[in-house]
């Protein structure tokens, strides 16, 4: 029996619950690029994730929410949008004809980030693997192209399809507003300690360069 909605939302956020005791601050640089996936999220708002939460913890949720969202519109597009449906699966049988896809099979926690760390001015990679995923996608043949009518056909059921998704991700986030209480003491009990902690060894290694030494005696 298909699952509703509901037990859906709350099985996935009962898995984000799992790993977050197991999420750490990242210690690299940060990224420039904001994530489109999760700045400004409506799921992300629902159960209270702001700016001040770091983007890791907020990217696992918003990730597993969008796969919710995802396998409902496909499962509308397989039943209603034939055309879209034709498009959806060449596009896919093209995707497996690539020999390297380094994008799919991720953890929640990775999907729909960037494939490769920013640049660094003066140090150009020698390779990335975006771009050896760009030169296997230049390998296979493009699809065929669309006659003028079909592609504004194809435009409309996209449409439907969007409409689709923007409803079902309303009733997402109404179904979050009653995981919020768990979610914000999961982050106050595994994600804030270690925020506050990371702050509290800042603040001692800009204070240490100003204490007195056991040379220095003190005002001259």
């Amino acid at each position: 029996m298909e699952r509703s909605l509901e037990t859906q939302v709350s099985q996935a956020v009962d898995a984000w619950l799992r790993w977050l005791p197991r999420w750490q601050p990242a210690t690299h640089r940060g990224r420039v690029a904001p994530c489109r996936r999760c700045i400004g999220s409506p799921v992300l708002s629902a159960v209270g994730l702001g700016a001040d939460v770091p983007h890791g913890v907020q990217h696992g949720l918003s990730t597993r929410m969008k796969s919710i969202v995802d396998a409902a519109v496909a499962e509308y597009t397989s039943r209603n949008l034939p055309m879209l449906q034709a498009e959806l699966d060449q596009q896919a049988a093209r995707n497996r004809a690539r020999s390297y896809r380094p994008a799919e099979g991720l953890e929640p926690e990775f999907e729909g980030l960037p494939l490769d760390p920013d640049p660094v001015a003066g140090a150009p990679f020698l390779f990335t693997i975006s771009g050896l995923a760009q030169e296997s996608d230049q390998a296979v043949p493009d699809l065929p192209p669309l006659s003028s009518e079909a592609k504004a056909a194809l435009r409309q059921e996209v449409g439907l399809a969007d409409d689709y998704a923007n409803m079902i991700g309303r009733e997402v986030c109404a179904v979050l507003l009653r995981h919020r209480l768990r979610v914000q003491a999961a982050v106050a009990q595994h994600v804030e300690p270690q925020i506050e902690a990371m702050l509290a060894e800042l603040t001692r290694s800009l204070d240490a360069p100003f204490e007195p030494g056991p040379d220095r005696g003190g005002a001259v």
